[in-house]
């Protein structure tokens, strides 16, 4: 990727400064600091493409402040390409050095060019983690309150570790699945990194609900991460790498889409044309690739899903806008009108549905406090809904809003809008 000095000028330069984007941002609604906003942020991002300020820690920190919700490209009139100038700050970040140290390397290197590199250690660890569920000790530990042993950070940590289900997505999947009757379509499944781990059930559900839909579905049992997590954190040559690598998994000449249900995956996914623009031999699939890339109310709605005549009971759900399907994708019709098409379910709408929870990839762990406050106005707002199931589209969201619902004691289930419909799709009974 080039450098905030080597990218296209016009891009920097696109941003009026006309202020549009201050209400929607997060961060500046807290603080009411300028450099905290999108316009302040490119306001620095400029004056480095111009040569009047080096890239400093102060600078660095900011860039790692900002959520990357995405928030302002849905508000800007200018239409300025926020995301591209956002990864490439991080990226020069990165190589600027001034957020070094040992601590932080060793940190990134176990996490982001370790784990989230080879999918089936993530897959071992996410073994432990539901070993550690599962034998009971996570509730002896926190039962004696060993947790109040650790470092604040780390008890924090413990507090927001995830259930990691008992079998994973190549578990409940087989690599081609067809559908009962005509096959209308061919698709191939995207099972996450995570998402893999701790909501394979949410990748069952999707695959069911593309079978109740002609879809034959094609899901490689070994899946790589698909780069949102480094290339969000200015790691873009192991983006690079993990993009072709999802390539090499699909044979995109006999699929007519390639399926993902996790929003910031899906946004990053469909960038692939961009990202792998300058390599001489992915170039031209990455450009099939994303041309191909759907996400799943997109898909289903584009192909017009058949409607459930069954639902399991009558529901009231509200439903949660992960950014980067509602900013990212611009899609916020489908999983609606997804949710409606449901017999029984009463669709209630959330108050700043589109503001973002706090999850932001590994904001909530990088950025507590904010994070953590955002956490808390998501939850208050879903609790004025009295819905007692809030839909979401992101596995980060997803884990979010647990994390929130629990620390509030907030009695609210947080489900897959897809998880709904395959729901939905079970209770039919055979003609």
């Amino acid at each position: 990727m080039k450098t905030l000095r080597e990218m296209d000028y016009s891009v920097v330069q696109q941003c009026m400064h006309c202020g549009m984007c201050l209400p929607t941002c997060p961060t500046y609604d807290e603080t009411k600091v300028e450099r905290n906003s999108p316009r302040g942020r490119i306001a620095l991002m400029r004056a480095i493409a111009d040569g009047k300020l080096e890239v400093t820690q102060a600078f660095a920190d900011e860039m790692y402040f900002c959520l990357g919700c995405l928030a302002c490209e849905t508000a800007c009139p200018a239409g300025v390409d926020y995301t591209e100038l956002f990864e490439t700050a991080r990226a020069d970040a990165e190589r600027s050095g001034v957020l070094k140290s040992p601590k932080r390397d060793a940190i990134r290197v176990a996490i982001l060019k370790g784990l989230f590199t080879r999918p089936r250690l993530l897959r071992f660890v996410g073994r432990l983690l539901w070993l550690y569920r599962a034998s009971g000790a996570q509730r002896v530990f926190r039962a004696l309150q060993l947790n109040r042993l650790l470092p604040f950070r780390f008890r924090e940590l413990e507090r927001m570790t995830p259930r990691a289900e008992a079998k994973f997505s190549h578990q409940l999947i087989r690599p081609d699945e067809r559908p009962a009757g005509q096959v209308k379509y061919r698709v191939g499944l995207l099972t996450g990194c995570v998402q893999d781990i701790v909501l394979s059930q949410v990748n069952r559900d999707t695959a069911e609900v593309l079978l109740a839909n002609g879809c034959e579905v094609f899901t490689p049992p070994v899946q790589y991460c698909c780069g949102s997590l480094h290339a969000h954190n200015g790691d873009v040559d192991t983006a690079c790498e993990l993009a072709r690598k999802q390539l090499d998994a699909f044979d995109l000449n006999a699929l007519d889409a390639i399926i993902t249900n996790a929003a910031g995956c899906g946004s990053h996914l469909k960038n692939y044309d961009h990202l792998l623009a300058d390599d001489p031999v992915y170039a031209a699939r990455a450009k099939i690739w994303s041309a191909k890339l759907k996400d799943i109310h997109e898909w289903l709605c584009e192909i017009g899903f058949r409607h459930p005549t069954s639902s399991p009971a009558e529901q009231t759900v509200t439903y949660h806008e992960a950014c980067h399907l509602c900013h990212g994708q611009k899609i916020t019709r489908q999983p609606r009108e997804i949710l409606r098409a449901i017999p029984g379910l009463k669709l209630v709408e959330l108050t700043e549905s589109t503001w973002c929870c706090g999850s932001a990839g590994i904001y909530n762990i990088t950025q507590p406090e904010m994070a953590g406050k955002l956490q808390e106005r998501k939850i208050r707002h879903i609790a004025d809904t009295a819905a007692p199931v809030v839909a979401t589209a992101n596995p980060g969201c997803h884990l979010q809003l647990e994390s929130g619902a629990r620390k509030f004691s907030l009695d609210t289930i947080v489900r897959h809008p897809v998880s709904l419909l395959a729901e939905a799709y079970r209770l039919e009974k055979p003609a």
